[in-house]
């Protein structure tokens, strides 16, 4: 590893930081599908689980079997239909069924068991528990179809769940249901995954998929939408998918945060979980990313954020105790607990001054610069300013293209005269409100 290579890497791991803080003790329940489990990249999903576990992370993993269920019947030369994308289970497909799950729940406990040295896997020990978690009921009749053993799930034990988790172990759900009778139904696994994270209130979903999250119309993938957006988002295939429409479900329900990414790209689990952008689509309540008055917390993360601006000599330098005192002045935004934009106000007699406003280089690109102008305008007015200045050195196109006319220092309140600092000769502009 290169001397570049190993600073990157140092540095996404301290980045990591946070996020492994807030992921400890949490519940996350992973669905992983047929497609997912056959695919070349699921030896490393199955590495980046047991990295999950190793770090506190309390984990369900619900498997699909749709794939596996469907070649077998083809060798077996057994028919099967659908109905509204459901399979119809009857008598003669329900062995196939419960073989094929069998073999499958077996195959992915063997490779969360590997240990192998130099491998990821050396060392992690996983426990796993798997067993009669989920009661079931017949679909019965729908459409005039009866889906005879295909089940939806009637009830899940989340007390036997919960205390598997306390006791460490992985909790493996394979996809059949067990009625009071001891009738064995076959059910969707997505829908499955839903409802148990919604039943053992879990922090997060995660939705292995075939594409990388959710697509717009353009193709390219929406990073963060909430349940309120879904509707009004126009998707590349003209359709809503079903782990999404789940997604809002789960939101819905309790779980805070759902998340779609890729079961086809190495890495897309960690790097969906312990970085500010991720690697796919998050559903989630509210955003991860607002708007709000800076509290004394925010004032290590302004900062970080002014200090490359301030030895540029576009901002004016601040030390940490101006700041501490004058935090009061200042909102930030926040994305996913880091602070991506900031600006103050400080008010005089009828005006005011709009000072610090910046945003984080990989962030200047969606308006949240905008955001933090309107954000300052409204304090301003809820205080009674009649109009807001600003100084700037290189800034002046950006100020004028949003309402700021030239002025002069003069202009200036006569606290602010006194202090203006004539060897950086910074621009006046001023905007009424």
């Amino acid at each position: 590893m290169s001397n570049s290579d190993m600073q990157q890497h140092v540095k996404w791991f301290r980045g990591s930081a946070p996020y492994i803080n807030a992921h400890r003790n949490k519940t996350f329940v992973l669905y992983l599908g047929g497609d997912a489990l056959a695919h070349d990249n699921f030896d490393n999903i199955v590495n980046d689980v047991a990295l999950l576990q190793s770090l506190g992370v309390r984990l369900v993993l619900v498997h699909g079997a749709r794939l596996q269920i469907d070649q077998s019947l083809s060798e077996k030369d057994i028919p099967c239909s659908f109905h509204t994308n459901i399979r119809i289970t009857d008598s003669e497909v329900l062995p196939c069924v419960q073989e094929t799950i069998g073999k499958l729940r077996i195959q992915i406990e063997a490779r969360l068991s590997k240990g192998i040295v130099n491998s990821p896997m050396h060392g992690a020990e996983i426990h796993l528990s798997s067993g009669n978690f989920i009661k079931a009921r017949p679909l019965g009749i729908k459409d005039g179809i009866d889906f005879q053993h295909t089940g939806e799930v009637r009830k899940v034990n989340t007390r036997a769940i919960s205390q598997q988790l306390d006791d460490g172990a992985l909790v493996l759900i394979s996809p059949l249901g067990y009625s009071p009778t001891g009738e064995i139904f076959n059910l969707s696994a997505v829908a499955l995954a839903t409802r148990v994270a919604t039943d053992i209130g879990a922090e997060k979903v995660i939705y292995f998929d075939s594409q990388q999250g959710v697509l717009n119309s353009s193709g390219t993938v929406i990073n963060e939408i909430q349940p309120s957006e879904i509707s009004t988002t126009t998707f590349r295939d003209a359709e809503i998918p079903i782990q999404l429409e789940l997604a809002v479900h789960a939101c819905q329900n309790g779980v805070n945060r759902c998340h779609l990414i890729s079961f086809a790209q190495d890495g897309a689990l960690l790097e969906e979980l312990f970085t500010r952008d991720g690697a796919g689509t998050q559903v989630c309540k509210e955003s991860y990313e607002q708007i709000r008055a800076a509290t004394i917390e925010d004032v290590a993360g302004i900062i970080e954020l002014i200090r490359p601006l301030e030895e540029q000599g576009v901002l004016v330098k601040r030390s940490r105790e101006l700041l501490e005192t004058e935090i009061s002045c200042f909102n930030v935004i926040i994305r996913d607990g880091a602070v991506v934009g900031c600006a103050a106000l400080y008010p005089f007699k009828s005006s005011g001054e709009l000072a610090c406003l910046a945003t984080h280089p990989d962030y200047r690109n969606n308006e949240r610069g905008e955001l933090l102008l309107q954000a300052i305008e409204k304090r301003a007015r809820q205080l009674g300013l009649d109009c807001l200045f600003v100084l700037t050195t290189q800034s002046v196109h950006w100020f004028q293209e949003r309402g700021f006319e030239p002025g002069t220092p003069e202009q200036l309140p006569s606290e602010k005269k006194s202090l203006y600092n004539f060897q950086r000769n910074s621009r006046v502009f001023s905007k009424p409100l």
